[in-house]
C-alpha cells in the first residue's frame, strides 16, 4: 500500500506506532477524537481486536468514524476520496440499515486470498478470483454490482459461466441483494461470525448500561468489562454505539462517562 501523509490527532498524548497492535494498552479516552479520517482509520486498524483464529483482516465501521471525527460530512467526503483513489473499499453490512464496513484495499485482497486458500483441494474454477481482482475490483469501486456488468467485466479475463458466479458467492466475496436478485453486494469473506458478534455485543452493552440506576458508567470501568456474546472488544463496540447515536459521552472531573442516549 502507498505511503500516506501523516496527520495530527486531538486527544492523543503521544505518537503511537500505528502498525503495532494497540490491544488493550491504551484507553479509548486517549483515542476518541481525530481531525483526519485517514489517521482515524489507521489507528482503528491497528487497534482491531485480535480474533483467536485471525481469520479476518481488520475492518472499521463507518459509525466508528462518525464517533471520532466530529464532522460527518468531512468523513463522507474523505472516504469517497480514498475510495476513488483505491486506498480502501466500503461494504454494506446486513447488521443494520445504515451499517457499512471500511477495509483497506490491500487487506481486502489478502482476505480474498484467504478465502481461496480455504477452497484448496476442491474442484472449483480458481481463475475467477484473478479475474475479479484484475478486472472487477480495479474498475468497480461501488458497494454493489449488477449481474450483467459483473459478467461483462469478468469476461475480460476469460469465458464466464454461471458456475464462476456461484464460486464467488460460495466463497463469500459476493452476496445477492434481497430486493433485486440481479444485483450483488461485494462482501468480506468469512465475516459472518463477527457480524453476529457485532449485533449481540451492541445489545449486551446497551443492556449492561440500561440496568444501572442512571444508565451510565465511567469509561475507565466499562473498558475493563469482557463481553460474553461478542469476540470484538468493548472499545470496538463503544465507538460504534457512540457514532450511531445509541450512546453519548460526557466529560466529568473524574473522567469520561458513557450514557445511554435518551429516546
Amino acid at each position: 500500500m502507498e505511503n500516506f501523509p501523516e496527520s495530527s490527532s486531538k486527544g492523543t498524548k503521544r505518537r503511537r506506532d500505528e502498525d503495532s497492535d494497540a490491544g488493550n494498552t491504551f484507553s479509548l479516552e486517549d483515542d476518541l477524537s481525530f481531525t483526519d479520517t485517514l489517521v482515524a482509520l489507521r489507528i482503528m486498524r491497528a487497534q482491531f481486536p485480535l480474533i483467536n483464529k485471525g481469520s479476518v483482516e481488520p475492518f472499521i465501521l463507518k459509525s466508528q468514524l462518525y464517533s471520532s471525527v466530529k464532522d460527518r460530512t468531512q468523513v463522507d467526503r474523505e472516504l469517497e476520496s480514498l475510495r476513488r483513489d483505491k486506498v480502501l473499499r466500503l461494504f454494506k453490512l446486513n447488521t443494520g440499515q445504515d451499517d457499512h464496513a471500511v477495509m483497506f484495499l490491500d487487506d481486502y485482497l489478502n482476505q480474498i486470498d484467504r478465502a481461496v486458500k480455504r477452497l484448496e483441494g476442491k474442484k472449483v474454477e480458481y481463475e475467477v478470483f484473478g479475474w475479479l481482482k484484475t478486472h472487477v475490483l480495479d474498475s468497480k469501486l461501488e458497494t454493489g454490482i449488477e449481474h450483467q456488468e459483473l459478467c461483462s467485466l469478468l469476461s475480460l479475463g476469460g469465458k464466464v459461466k454461471d458456475s464462476h458466479i456461484s464460486v464467488l458467492i460460495n466463497a463469500g466475496v459476493l452476496t445477492r441483494q434481497l430486493i433485486d436478485p440481479n444485483m450483488y453486494w461485494f462482501a468480506i469473506p468469512n465475516i459472518g461470525s463477527l457480524l453476529k458478534g457485532l449485533v449481540q455485543g451492541r445489545k449486551e452493552i446497551i443492556s449492561l448500561l440500561s440496568r444501572r440506576r442512571y444508565k451510565e458508567m465511567m469509561l475507565a470501568s466499562l473498558e475493563k468489562k469482557r463481553l460474553r456474546m461478542s469476540p470484538l472488544d468493548v472499545r470496538f463496540h463503544l465507538r460504534d454505539l457512540i457514532g450511531s447515536g445509541h450512546l453519548r459521552t460526557d466529560q466529568t472531573p473524574t473522567g469520561l462517562i458513557i450514557r445511554v442516549s435518551k429516546d
